[in-house]
């Protein structure tokens, strides 16, 4: 619930004035220690307004700007607590927050596996009845996206005290951290926890962050378009999407499936939608994590799809019983001459998850979200008597996909308030898994650019903080090529607004989905984890937690959230607490060729290197230049090194992996228990 601040005066009557105090700043709030404190707020323009932190002597005062809008810079105060923060104006408006406390901040980010609550994490009922600790609070933010920056959040936001009340909804990564941290860490802990399941890292970074990391300007000129006219924007990036699915099938214009036939197009501007040096740089920088693969054909014969749909995993189709990707829908629609001229919008229905639609070979738009209605408005003169083509191509990543029951109904409203039911017949196309994934529209809350920086991490302004953790890409799987840099830009864009260096804690992806019998070529979550790896080696202000051992094959949200908050605890313990300890378990520093032999050393090793379940570790594979040249390599522990016999059929070995699998079967342990984290690195 929202401050208010009360007018007082002898005899007044009180009235309420709005967030003279920014409503970070309220009941219950932890401020980060031993670090100037800024606190800013709301005013009439030019007033006056001067802040105190009861019982620490700590003030200061400051005039409103233009727009209402001041900030004051109070002086560090070391932990303690419970204080009062007071705003008062020089007119007598007053504003207290109680019950303050002073400590250690973090905000805790990421999508689905940090927003997990802990009500849905192992041990639930026992862990929310012991919860209680008033020194251990949470602030939690809810889910917006803007195309723009926000200086306040769209949703109110208030602190909480740790208890069976208040827990169950809490993230369990960010409150299992907090409980670990105070063992070691005897100080109230503020948790800030901003984060949105299904989440790309993209949304993440702000448009500083990516102008710094350079090569996004087309994307960011889309997406400036789109804060002053949606449907221009819809049209710019139409183009960049045609012009995408053209680069990867090889489809000449004209004979692509949302075309209509003969080449011809019903578009206003058909040279903008064939492409355009903006659309070809939006395509570039968009696609670059998918490498430059050559064209793949394009999907075979239309297919009748069931009279139902519905999500297509329940088709009795074997090829979409498990499938996650690119479907094409179609279907026809017949019109009179007046029905034509009458109709003004189109409504689709609930998809999952992303569309893009076409009418008569002219983009409508493109929408995101988890089985939610979707709804075009029909340019004028678009449809016309007698056949009319409505296609689609909607992308689901996870759960169900295509064109799901229980929305809205599938019609052509007509202005005169008749409607066309889109009955069908419906038609569908499978796309190819080698085509990839098409670019998401900036603007997407978790898929686009900036968006969720600009309304979840933005409006926290100034607030002190000791630290980050992140724990997120899942949804960058297929984009392992980029993350590396993202997650660098990342931390680096974050820092411009937080402090120089401030640490980010990460926890790399855990073991999830098929476990090999082989080595393979390729795994998505092995090179995105490798991604992580690297990211955080090169930063002096970062730790990893490694989780390789603690996820769930089948469950892609796995329930033991309380070892992964250890784990945070343990680097956060490191990398901001300078205890001399390991952040994260034996780490490959670098491996050698001796002979027939080669050496991977590890650091970060407590006690001696063990092997679980068998005299030796498993799952280290040599590997030579070329592809399917890996093997599994046969080892031995000495001391803090771990000994590999190269097979007789890798004749010179390049490079060393280790985990190296969506999941993994990992055996390589230090006596803390920790285990040793995947890795692919060159052979010396």
């Amino acid at each position: 619930m929202q401050r208010v601040a009360l007018v007082e005066g002898a005899g007044a009557a009180t009235a309420p004035v709005a967030d003279l105090l920014n409503p970070l700043f309220q009941d219950h709030a932890v401020l980060q220690r031993d670090m100037p404190i800024t606190v800013w707020g709301h005013a009439a323009s030019g007033e006056r307004v001067t802040v105190s932190l009861d019982g620490v002597n700590a003030h200061a005062g400051a005039r409103a700007d233009a727009s209402g809008r001041w900030s004051v810079v109070l002086p560090p105060v070391g932990a303690g607590g419970p204080y009062v923060l007071t705003a008062e104006t020089e007119a007598g408006t007053r504003q207290t927050a109680t019950d303050v406390l002073v400590g250690d901040v973090f905000l805790c980010s990421g999508q689905s596996n940090m927003e997990l609550q802990v009500s849905r994490a192992g041990d639930s009922g026992n862990e929310i009845e012991t919860s209680a600790n008033n020194t251990i609070r949470m602030l939690t933010v809810a889910h917006s996206a803007s195309p723009v920056p926000r200086a306040d959040f769209d949703h109110p936001v208030s602190w909480q005290l740790a208890g069976p009340r208040t827990v169950g909804q809490w993230s369990a990564v960010c409150f299992f951290f907090a409980r670990e941290l105070q063992k070691t860490a005897h100080v109230p802990l503020g948790l800030v926890h901003s984060s949105w399941g299904g989440s790309n890292i993209r949304p993440w970074i702000s448009a500083a962050g990516f102008q710094a990391l350079g090569g996004y300007d087309a994307a960011l000129q889309i997406l400036s378009v789109y804060a002053k006219d949606p449907s221009a924007a819809q049209a710019q990036f139409a183009s960049a999407w045609e012009a995408w699915w053209r680069a990867k099938t090889g489809d000449r214009v004209g004979a692509e499936p949302w075309s209509i036939g003969g080449g011809k197009r019903t578009t206003d501007n058909a040279a903008a939608t064939n492409g355009s040096a903006e659309a070809a740089a939006f395509v570039k920088s968009a696609t670059a994590a998918q490498g430059t693969a050559a064209a793949v054909a394009s999907p075979g014969a239309w297919r009748d799809a069931p009279p139902g749909l519905g999500d297509w995993r329940d088709w009795g189709v074997a090829e979409l019983r498990d499938f996650t990707g690119l479907v094409w829908f179609r279907t026809h629609i017949k019109l009179t001459a007046a029905q034509a001229k009458a109709a003004d919008r189109v409504d689709l229905g609930a998809i999952n998850q992303v569309d893009e639609t076409w009418l008569n070979g002219r983009p409508l738009g493109n929408t995101f979200g988890y089985g939610t209605d979707r709804s075009y408005a029909v340019p004028p003169r678009l449809l016309h008597a007698g056949d009319n083509v409505l296609v689609m191509n909607i992308l689901s990543t996870y759960g169900g996909g295509g064109l799901r029951n229980g929305g809205s109904p599938r019609v052509l409203k007509l202005s005169g308030g008749e409607s066309i039911a889109l009955d069908g017949p419906w038609q569908y196309r499978v796309v190819p898994a080698a085509v990839g994934y098409p670019p998401r529209a900036p603007w997407e809350s978790v898929g686009g650019m900036t968006t969720l920086y600009n309304a979840m991490i933005a409006p926290l302004g100034a607030y002190g903080l000791r630290g980050v953790l992140w724990y997120q890409g899942e949804s960058n799987d297929k984009e392992a090529a980029t993350y590396r840099g993202l997650l660098a830009g990342m931390m680096a864009d974050w820092r411009r607004q937080f402090g120089a260096a401030l640490p980010f804690l990460v926890v790399q992806l855990p073991n999830w989905g098929h476990e090999q019998v082989a080595p393979g070529e390729k795994s998505d979550w092995a090179q995105l984890r490798e991604a992580q790896r690297q990211a955080v080696a090169e930063d002096a202000h970062a730790a990893l937690a490694v989780t390789i051992d603690i996820g769930e094959p089948r469950n892609l949200h796995p329930t033991n959230k309380q070892d992964v908050g250890k784990r945070l605890a343990q680097a956060a313990r490191h990398v901001i607490y300078g205890e001399a300890i390991a952040p994260s378990g034996p780490t490959a520093l670098g491996a050698t060729r001796r002979g027939d032999r080669v050496v991977v050393e590890f650091g970060g090793v407590t006690g001696p290197l063990v092997a679980y379940s068998h005299e030796s570790p498993i799952g280290f594979e040599l590997c030579g230049d070329t592809p399917q040249t890996c093997r599994f390599a046969d080892s031995s522990i000495e001391g803090t090194r771990v000994v590999l016999a190269v097979p007789g059929n890798v004749a010179a070995p390049t490079h060393v992996r280790y985990g190296w699998a969506d999941s993994p079967v990992c055996t390589l342990f230090d006596s803390s228990g920790l285990p040793a984290g995947p890795f692919n690195m060159v052979i010396h």
